[in-house]
């Protein structure tokens, strides 16, 4: 009995402690950073009459668009707000005017329903016509609203139908906007001129256009752009890279945007202090028809030519875009280290056929990004009480320890009074 009161009281007096100190774990921190806002998606999916097409793994395009529809259904991250809108679904008569109009919300952007959500897409059949524009206005009023990121992914499979709206020239409106909306495009089994125009519609607002060939690289792709519309929003910023370090920009952490010819090299140039870790990805875009087996490039080089660090990874013409990533921590101060500037190579190895321009370059897009190196201890984790487990734990053994002689000094006091 004497021994559960002792704990009773050290437990209280750890408890308090940790109350005291804003660590009881019901408490939230005051300087934690806000919840961010929801971001919003809208997929955007052409319902026009081509999709029947039988091309996409020995099924019709419409059948491989709703597999790839429920497969990301299953895993938007939560907190996601999600709509879904459709081209050419309802109109089937030959009235351009009309079939111009076709697009209607098939569900609201707003917390998912997954069953509900499958359901309206499992109605789908095969239509009309394809009003691209018009239904990208109508998407970016639908994602208006709130501060989180904005994301239209338009999935079709042929250039728009109703002109002279062009909607390429339609995404440059959105985009003067200012409201930060992002529009992905994903082409079925495209012609020349439907990829040169979605790749329009993407580059005109700061996003992707991707060559569809097979329903499981739908899915796929579907989900990574849905994903990354939980990342923070970061506006690229345009650079220019040389042909060789001296020279270069030197740039700091952030994302970055650059064109390169075939086979061509670039430079830039990072400074990195001593305790810190640069990490730097390249992705090279093949925005155009490209001959298969090709690679990117990306490597950290001294000033004096020494390679630090390289990655290089290839395709073969199943996907759009080609990505590598490297890693370099900068030992800390302590070990006597002075600041180094990094040469940083983007490389790639595209060709193309005869027919196709090589000019301007492939769009190439680099982030830079600087961080406590891992092995070195973070100056924010030794500010303001409760920053890493370690503190935690001090706090509540000092009070556990303090609620026991309380308890103890406690007990004597009574029993002395008692004796008396």
């Amino acid at each position: 009995m004497i021994f559960r009161k002792l704990m009773a009281a050290g437990l209280g007096g750890g408890l308090l402690a940790a109350a005291a100190c804003g660590l009881a774990p019901a408490t939230a921190w005051a300087d934690e950073p806000a919840a961010h806002a929801a971001p919003k998606v809208e997929l955007v999916l052409d319902v026009s009459g081509s999709m029947r097409a039988r091309d996409i793994d020995g099924q019709s395009r419409m059948s491989a668009a709703k597999q790839a529809f429920d497969d990301v259904l299953d895993s938007v991250p939560q907190g996601v707000q999600l709509g879904i809108r459709t081209l050419g679904a309802d109109y089937r008569g030959n009235d351009r005017r009309t079939g111009c109009k076709d697009t209607r919300q098939l569900y609201p952007v707003g917390p998912l329903d997954r069953t509900e959500a499958k359901t309206a897409v499992a109605t789908l059949v095969p239509t009309g016509w394809t009003p691209i524009g018009p239904a990208l206005l109508a998407a970016a009023d639908d994602l208006e609203g709130g501060d989180g990121t904005r994301r239209l992914v338009l999935i079709t499979d042929g250039e728009d139908t109703c002109q002279p709206l062009d909607p390429c020239e339609v995404a440059r409106e959105i985009a003067a906007r200012g409201v930060h909306l992002v529009i992905d495009t994903l082409g079925l089994i495209p012609d020349a001129s439907t990829r040169d125009q979605l790749t329009c519609i993407a580059e005109a607002t700061g996003g992707t256009y991707t060559t569809i060939q097979h329903q499981q690289q739908l899915s796929s792709r579907v989900k990574q752009l849905v994903d990354r519309s939980t990342d923070t929003v970061v506006t690229p910023v345009a650079t220019r890279g040389t042909a060789a370090c001296t020279g270069a920009p030197l740039l700091g952490a952030g994302v970055y945007t650059d064109r390169e010819t075939f086979s061509q090299n670039r430079w830039y140039r990072v400074a990195v202090r001593p305790g810190q870790e640069l990490r730097a990805s390249v992705s090279v875009f093949a925005d155009r028809a490209v001959n298969a087996d090709y690679g990117v490039l990306l490597r950290g080089v001294t000033l004096h030519g020494r390679e630090i660090v390289r990655d290089d990874e290839g395709g073969t013409g199943r996907t759009d875009a080609v990505s590598a990533g490297i890693r370099y921590p900068k030992p800390s101060a302590d070990s006597g280290t002075p600041p180094e500037t990094v040469c940083i190579e983007v490389g790639n190895s595209f060709s193309a056929p005869a027919s196709v321009k090589v000019t301007p370059g492939l769009p190439v897009e680099l982030s830079i990004d600087l961080v406590q190196s891992p092995d070195q201890p973070s100056d924010v984790a030794f500010r303001g009480l409760g920053r890493g487990w370690w503190l935690l734990g001090l706090l509540l053994v000092t009070g556990v320890v303090a609620g026991l002689f309380s308890g103890w000094i406690a007990r004597w006091l009574l029993t002395t009074e008692r004796s008396r």
